[in-house]
């Protein structure tokens, strides 16, 4: 399996607009265009981002009456979804006593001409089966008709516990090696996740799903720290363990440090260490306590602690196990340990590489690639091959670097690769292209911080080493230039220059 194909059915992408809809239809109406005289119908309503005019929710009601009573079930259920779906979720969501999960697929394929949409968001390799979206007029008529059955809460319910069941699905993924099938599932279902994870459309009390709400956040840990979204992540967490009555679990408290320390706030993620230490010795997870190992290390790093970090690295290795189940790898813990040693202890981060290699090897008996550990280990080599004089050798290394975070969207890895890569090609006299891999390193990296953050302590020092050069041949007016136009071209198009 691969990327989904491209593009996309466009209707769909417009149902990706809003993550908040799973309230009745009712609460999220307003009108838009102008009003007739008092007592006539606006011209239209505005639902879910949308307008939808009234003749559009007339034809939606006229289908809905013309069908019978099965398809009336199931039009009414779907409304609860945000975007695409198939009808395994559609089993999942809408069977019940009255409407047979045996029966789904049959009164589906009866409803799909009259209400729905297909949809070609599959993956490649994925199995055929057909999926669908539900226009914005249907959906309307179907949740105020699920309301008025009494339906609705217990259909959203339903729906919650699904995704839950798919976030496990999409972390189970990225743990066993299928890491860019996960990301592409959890983008693809993040418009009915991200409705899951906000605990206040929840049929009960927030506080009374906001469990459910985490545990979502929490398995998509690998979409928010190494695909890109840390804001969102931050966002989302946060908003769920705010609503959250019990002490928050210990891998909640280490995702939420975790996500400080991505945004560039390492101060802010030590508390939590320290909390989700705690929480994680009183809940005897050790799993967990091997994960805040490799956090605290990543912590260390960031703030140049390089012999802490190494300490804490190798503390990593000893209670993380080969086939882990949730969080780090072996083999990132290994890269990890490299790239503190690279700029110190050459040798010793050259063995730390070796290792990684052989716990690749004997993972890949039972599962694929950590395609995260991969991009970081091309620029701890690039890191040695520097230290070693072979310059071409290292760019290509450090460009490769840019070139696999970049496609796993670890936008943070990519502005630390881009400022290595921009250090290497000073170094062979190419000033113009690195002050323009700055440039965009500079956008990427405000885009992910929201200008509140900072660089590592790590990614920092190349920096400072390439722009000293540069200032020293290039003056003011020149290097500013040269950083709007690296801006303006983006790390993709500067990523494939040789």
């Amino acid at each position: 399996m691969g990327n989904p194909k491209s593009p996309r059915n466009t209707r769909n992408a417009r149902s990706t607009r809003s993550t908040n809809s799973t309230r009745c239809a009712s609460t999220t109406r307003s009108t838009t265009g102008r009003r007739g005289p008092a007592g006539e119908t606006p011209e239209a309503e505005v639902l879910w981002g949308e307008p939808v005019s009234a003749d559009q929710l007339t034809a939606a009601e006229q289908g809905y009456t013309q069908c019978g009573p099965a398809e009336r079930l199931l039009w009414e259920r779907l409304s609860v979804f945000e975007g695409a779906f198939g009808w395994e979720a559609v089993r999942e969501v809408c069977a019940s006593g009255t409407l047979p999960a045996a029966e789904i697929e049959a009164v589906l394929d009866r409803l799909a001409p009259l209400a729905l949409l297909p949809v070609d968001d599959l993956f490649d390799g994925e199995d055929g089966a057909p999926r669908y979206w539900m226009p914005h007029p249907m959906r309307a008529v179907g949740a105020r008709r699920l309301t008025e059955r009494g339906d609705r809460w217990a259909v959203v319910l339903h729906h919650r516990r699904w995704c839950v069941k798919l976030a496990r699905q999409a972390a189970d993924w990225w743990q066993s090696g299928r890491q860019i099938d996960a990301r592409d599932l959890a983008l693809r279902e993040l418009p009915d996740l991200a409705a899951a994870m906000d605990p206040t459309t929840a049929p009960l009390s927030p506080s009374a799903e906001a469990g459910t709400s985490v545990e979502i956040a929490v398995s998509l840990w690998f979409l928010w720290v190494a695909c890109g979204r840390i804001a969102e992540g931050r966002t989302r967490l946060r908003h769920a363990l705010a609503l959250h009555s019990g002490p928050p679990p210990a891998r909640a408290l280490w995702l939420a440090a975790y996500l400080e320390l991505e945004s560039g706030r390492p101060e802010d993620a030590d508390p939590l260490l320290v909390q989700a230490w705690a929480t994680a010795v009183r809940d005897g997870d050790g799993r967990c306590l091997g994960m805040l190992a490799h956090l605290r290390g990543a912590t260390a790093l960031f703030q140049g602690r390089t012999r802490e970090a190494a300490a804490e690295f190798r503390e990593a290795l000893v209670l993380i196990e080969e086939q882990p189940e949730f969080g780090p790898t072996r083999e990132l813990c290994w890269v990890s340990l490299a790239l503190t040693l690279s700029r110190t202890d050459p040798e010793a981060a050259q063995e730390a590489l070796d290792q990684a290699v052989l716990d690749t090897a004997a993972r890949l008996a039972w599962t694929g690639r950590d395609l995260w550990a991969d991009a970081w280990a091309h620029h701890a080599r690039a890191e040695l091959l520097a230290w070693d004089g072979e310059r071409e050798r290292a760019a290509e290394h450090a460009r490769r670097a840019l070139r696999a975070h970049l496609a796993m969207g670890t936008m943070v890895g990519a502005a630390c690769a881009a400022e290595l890569l921009a250090q290497m090609r000073v170094m062979v006299g190419r000033m113009t292209s690195a002050a323009h891999l700055l440039g965009a390193a500079d956008l990427l990296r405000s885009s992910v911080s929201e200008g509140t953050g900072r660089p590592a302590e790590y990614c920092a020092t190349s920096r400072d080493r390439s722009e000293t050069l540069l200032r020293g041949l290039l003056d003011d007016r020149e290097l500013r230039r040269a950083y709007e136009e690296g801006a303006r071209l983006g790390l993709f198009a500067l990523a494939s220059e040789e």
